[in-house]
C-alpha cells in the first residue's frame, strides 16, 4: 500500500500544474453545458375541457353541456402555478361561509343541491372542481394528495374578494363529501383556527382496508402496470354502467372495486328529480361524468393519483386530532351516511369516527346509497341547518 501511495505522489510531482487547472476546467466547463443542455422536467399542466373543447363551441352548444359554465352563480376562473381552477361562490356576502369539497369523479356540481339549500338560507357558498375534474386544470406532474389538495383549498379561498382567513375574516364551516370528506378533515386537523364546524358527507378516511380486493391494489401501484396501458384500463372502464348500491344481501366484509366506490358517486336513483342546479335542472352526475371521461384529459390521471395517494384509508392519526381539538373547544361534528351506502358502511363508520373523534360527533342516516348529497339534498340541508343552531 505504501508503494502504491509513493509512485502516486511521484507522478503527481511530474505533472505541470497549469495542466491540472486546464482539465479541471474543462472538466466543470462540461458539467455545466451539459446541465443547461438537458431537457429539464417543468411543471406539467393538462387543460381542462375549458381551453380544450369549448372554444370550438358556438353559445348553444356549450349551453347543452352536460355541465354548463353558468351552472352555479359567482363563477371565476382562478389562474395558479398548479394550473387554472373553477369556483363558483355566491349567497349573501355578510352570510355564514361554508366551503364545499366534492368527491373524487365528479366536478362539484354533486354538492350543488346542498350548496344551494344552504346559501338560500342566507350562507355564503364557496365551491369549487378539484383538479383534473369538471372545468379545473391537472398538474399531472404532481401527487394528488393532502398536501396539493390542501394547497388548491387555500388558493380557492385566497381569490375570494371576501376575507376566508386571516384573524379579521371569522371562521368557515367545511362540508366534504366522499373523497372531499378525508380532504376536508385533513385541512381542518391543520387549520383547526380557521374551521368553526365540520360536515362530512359519506365520508373517505376510515375506510377498512378489507373492503378494497387486492387485484386493485396491485393494479393501481405505481410501477406495477405502465401508465398508458392503466390510464386505457381506467378510461374504459369508468364508461361501463355504473354499479348499484348496497343490498342487504351483501356483508361487510364485502370487498369492491376502486371502480365500484368511484362509479357510486353517479349511482343516481331513477326517481330522484333533485336539481343539481336551478339554472339547469335537467342536468345529471351521470351525464356529466361521462362527459368528462370523454373530454377532461386530465381526469384519468387525476383519478388515478387520488387513488394512490388521497385520504381515502388510514387517516387517523389525523381525525384524533381533530377529536383532541373538538374535546378542547367542547364542540362536535357532524357526519351524515347513507344506510345503504356500499362504500363507506354507516355501521363501520360511525363506530371508527365515534372513537378517533373522542365522541364528538353527531349522525344522521337516511335512506339512500353514495350518492346521499344529491338524491338527500334537501333533507341534508336541513339536518346541517338544524346541527349548527343546536350546537
Amino acid at each position: 500500500m505504501a508503494l502504491v501511495v509513493n509512485q502516486f505522489r511521484c507522478l503527481y510531482t511530474h505533472i505541470d500544474p497549469s495542466w491540472i487547472l486546464a482539465t479541471s476546467s474543462a472538466f466543470a466547463l462540461g458539467l455545466i453545458v451539459r446541465g443547461l443542455l438537458r431537457p429539464r422536467k417543468g411543471a406539467r399542466i393538462v387543460r381542462s375541457p375549458r381551453i380544450t373543447l369549448l372554444p370550438g363551441l358556438s353559445e348553444e352548444e356549450q349551453a347543452k353541456l352536460p355541465y354548463p359554465l353558468d351552472s352555479f352563480p359567482g363563477a371565476r376562473d382562478v389562474a395558479t402555478p398548479y394550473g387554472t381552477i373553477r369556483v363558483y361562490e355566491f349567497g349573501p356576502e355578510s352570510g355564514r361561509k361554508v366551503l364545499f369539497v366534492h368527491g373524487i369523479s365528479t366536478p362539484c356540481l354533486s354538492l350543488g343541491a346542498v350548496a344551494s339549500g344552504l346559501a338560500e338560507k342566507g350562507c355564503r357558498v364557496l365551491l369549487f372542481d378539484l383538479f383534473g375534474r369538471g372545468f379545473s386544470d391537472n398538474p399531472v406532474d404532481l401527487p394528488h394528495d393532502l398536501r396539493l389538495f390542501t394547497t388548491q383549498i387555500l388558493l380557492a379561498l385566497s381569490s375570494s374578494p371576501l376575507p376566508w382567513t386571516g384573524s379579521c375574516s371569522g371562521k368557515f364551516s367545511i362540508v366534504g363529501y366522499s373523497l372531499g370528506g378525508g380532504i376536508a378533515t385533513g385541512f381542518t386537523s391543520y387549520f383547526t383556527d380557521l374551521v368553526d364546524s365540520l360536515v362530512l358527507i359519506a365520508p373517505a378516511g376510515l375506510i377498512r382496508a378489507r373492503h378494497f380486493s387486492r387485484t386493485n391494489k396491485v393494479l393501481y401501484s405505481e410501477g406495477v402496470i405502465p401508465e398508458p396501458i392503466l390510464m386505457h384500463l381506467v378510461k374504459r372502464r369508468l364508461k361501463r354502467p355504473i354499479s348499484g348500491p348496497r343490498t342487504q344481501a351483501q356483508t361487510q366484509d364485502d370487498t369492491v372495486s376502486v371502480e365500484e366506490a368511484i362509479q357510486s358517486e353517479t349511482n343516481i336513483e331513477a326517481n330522484s328529480t333533485a336539481p343539481l342546479s336551478h339554472a339547469h335542472p335537467d342536468i345529471t352526475l351521470e351525464r356529466a361524468v361521462a362527459h368528462q371521461v370523454e373530454n377532461h384529459h386530465g381526469f384519468p390521471s387525476a383519478f388515478m393519483s387520488s387513488i394512490r395517494y388521497g385520504p381515502i384509508q388510514d387517516q387517523h392519526p389525523l381525525w384524533q386530532k381533530i377529536g383532541r381539538h373538538l374535546t378542547n373547544t367542547k364542540s362536535k361534528a357532524l357526519v351524515v351516511l347513507g344506510t345503504r351506502d356500499g362504500i363507506i358502511h354507516a355501521e363501520e363508520l360511525q363506530e371508527d369516527a365515534a372513537a378517533v373523534l373522542d365522541n364528538n360527533v353527531e349522525f344522521r342516516l337516511l335512506e339512500a346509497a353514495h350518492d346521499v348529497p344529491v338524491t338527500r339534498g334537501d333533507q341534508i340541508v336541513d339536518h346541517i341547518w338544524s346541527f349548527w343552531n343546536t350546537t
